[in-house]
């Protein structure tokens, strides 16, 4: 009784200060709705208005025009640029996916409990250092003079050339992003729930069917989640493709820093593809909330 008496008051409080209430969520939302506002909301807006001018460059006066920078994104060029920026990004996330799932669910379902924090720390070190040193790294591995090519030669195996061509970019890339699969996988797999893996043997179902119909089912909101990751990160790389790739990899990221900082100068077509990078990413985060966020079937 004392409680109910307690809630009724607490209730009849809010009632009685409609402000306060409002407010104090406002206060809590302040600091960080400030720091979207000022670095990422103006600055987007901002980018739009530029996008709407042709041709413009730094000193120009802004003066929207119409969409002819977006007109120009489909031209076959472009689109080609963009078409090898989507395929880096999703062969990528295919990469890290096959290789990422057998270690995150070892990890996660054989390891002894004890190694589990040190082999995540495995994972988790290579993103302690800079993406420039990891890319230099693998320069040194994949040139024709280096480690790779060196031991073929010892072995007496024809060597191979992997640097700027796309798989140099696929080995750099998968090897940048691999510990975000993995750990958001070890995430997900961690929370399997094994009473239906028995149930499902006692019912003679075998591994693969238990793997397809018990297993995946469950850390399917993981596997999206880490794959949108993989691949919104792998969209707007730009380390990888411009040390690894050569001038014959060129992608929507080094195209943009190319409008903004190249020779060309296109501040207006830079921003109209930024625009463009935008609004991929966010049709893939959309993506994620729709379908990383499922129930899993049962």
């Amino acid at each position: 009784m004392i409680n109910l008496e307690k809630n009724e008051i607490s209730k009849i409080e809010q009632l009685q200060h409609p402000v306060r209430n409002w407010l104090q969520p406002l206060v809590l939302l302040a600091p960080s709705g400030i720091w979207l506002l000022l670095l990422l909301v103006l600055p987007t807006l901002i980018i739009f208005e530029l996008s709407l001018v042709a041709d413009i460059r730094p000193g120009d006066l802004v003066n929207p025009n119409g969409f002819k920078n977006y007109i120009r994104i489909f031209d076959s060029l472009y689109v080609q640029v963009i078409g090898r920026s989507l395929f880096f990004a999703f062969g990528t996330t295919i990469i890290c996916l096959i290789l990422g799932f057998p270690v995150a669910y070892w990890i996660a379902q054989i390891a002894p409990q004890r190694w589990r924090n040190l082999l995540l720390l495995g994972f988790v070190l290579p993103l302690w250092t800079s993406s420039l040193l990891r890319s230099y790294a693998w320069i040194t591995i994949l040139r024709p003079t280096g480690l790779l090519n060196s031991l073929f030669s010892n072995l007496g195996l024809p060597t191979w050339e992997l640097v700027n061509n796309s798989q140099a970019v696929l080995i750099g890339m998968s090897y940048s992003l691999l510990p975000y699969m993995v750990l958001i996988l070890y995430a997900s797999l961690e929370k399997l729930d094994k009473r239906l893996l028995e149930a499902a043997a006692d019912l003679g179902a075998n591994p693969v069917e238990t793997f397809y119909q018990i297993t995946v089912p469950q850390i399917l909101p993981g596997i999206a989640a880490a794959s949108m990751l993989v691949f919104i990160t792998g969209l707007g790389d730009f380390v990888d493709p411009e040390l690894l790739g050569g001038a014959s990899s060129m992608t929507a990221a080094r195209l943009i820093y190319n409008q903004f900082l190249g020779a060309t100068q296109n501040w207006g077509f830079g921003s109209a593809l930024s625009m463009m990078l935008i609004l991929l990413v966010s049709i893939a985060i959309a993506l994620l909330i729709k379908f990383g966020e499922a129930a899993p079937k049962r």
